[in-house]
């Protein structure tokens, strides 16, 4: 796991550039290409090596305090996950492969939400497993490792709420609609609720939130989290608007009406 003090130096790596220059094309990278100063990001924090570990202190509280206000984030972030990638293709329907979607989806929900001035991340934004980032958990599960480095994320960056984008399969090919697994927490109920509403609009529907108590990310993430299943694709109707861009951004735009609503709410 990555180390408190190895940590901070990143942080502190991150948010004060060694040069004018780099702070200048940094900027300039990020409003050309948000998604990939967001890679970029990551990139740069596998690269900090980690520092021996520390006993806290008081004094260590303290500088840490100081220190937070360099977070390359320096405000709460809505975190998105964005499911599967890389030799995870998630479910599928021929040569469809859910993690296309999911990844489709969320740079469309993201682009949305800082549209609207809201401050937005992406955990992946390209094909690849996100088990490959991990080299702090040492299992030799690929799955366990791709979950925990999701849930690691949202405790190493302020993160206001964790919204996990995936696609559902049924063997039942009827079923159909966006359904919303939230935590045992209010906060995270309501949210659910709230993109529910938004998904059953866009699919004529009237599936229901459901709690997601079997889900990893669900039960580790300590900030409220919803997973999204953003539709059926067993289902025909379900799959033509997953895999068109008119319904993966109508889709998003649910996602992110239901998003600012419930900021906008609290």
């Amino acid at each position: 796991m990555v180390k408190a003090a190895g940590l901070w130096l990143l942080l502190l790596a991150l948010a004060i550039p060694n040069t004018l220059a780099e702070a200048s094309s940094m900027e300039n990278s990020a409003k050309t290409h948000p998604l990939r100063a967001v890679h970029q990001s990551k990139i740069r924090i596998q690269a900090i090596p980690e520092a021996p570990e520390s006993t806290p202190s008081s004094g260590q509280e303290n500088d840490h305090a100081k220190l937070h206000n360099l977070y390359p984030f320096p405000q709460k972030v809505v975190l998105i996950d964005v499911g599967h990638g890389g030799i995870d293709g998630g479910t599928s329907y021929g040569d469809i492969l859910e993690k296309d979607i999911n990844l489709a989806i969320s740079r469309k929900l993201f682009m949305l939400l800082r549209q609207e001035g809201y401050h937005a991340i992406l955990n992946r934004d390209a094909d690849y497993a996100l088990s490959d980032d991990n080299r702090w958990h040492r299992s030799s599960s690929r799955h366990r490792r791709d979950l925990s480095q999701r849930k690691q994320l949202s405790s190493e960056i302020p993160t206001k709420l964790v919204v996990s984008v995936h696609v559902n399969w049924g063997k039942n090919t009827s079923k159909r609609g966006g359904i919303v697994l939230h935590q045992s927490e209010g906060r995270s109920i309501l949210l659910a609720d709230i993109i529910q509403d938004k998904l059953n609009r866009v699919y004529h529907s009237h599936n229901h939130i459901t709690l997601g108590k079997a889900y990893y990310l669900l039960n580790q993430t300590q900030v409220p989290a919803v997973i999204v299943e953003t539709g059926f694709l067993s289902n025909s109707e379900d799959r033509q608007l997953l895999t068109s861009r008119n319904g993966q951004m109508q889709i998003a735009e649910a996602i992110a009406d239901g998003i600012i609503s419930y900021l906008t709410a609290l």
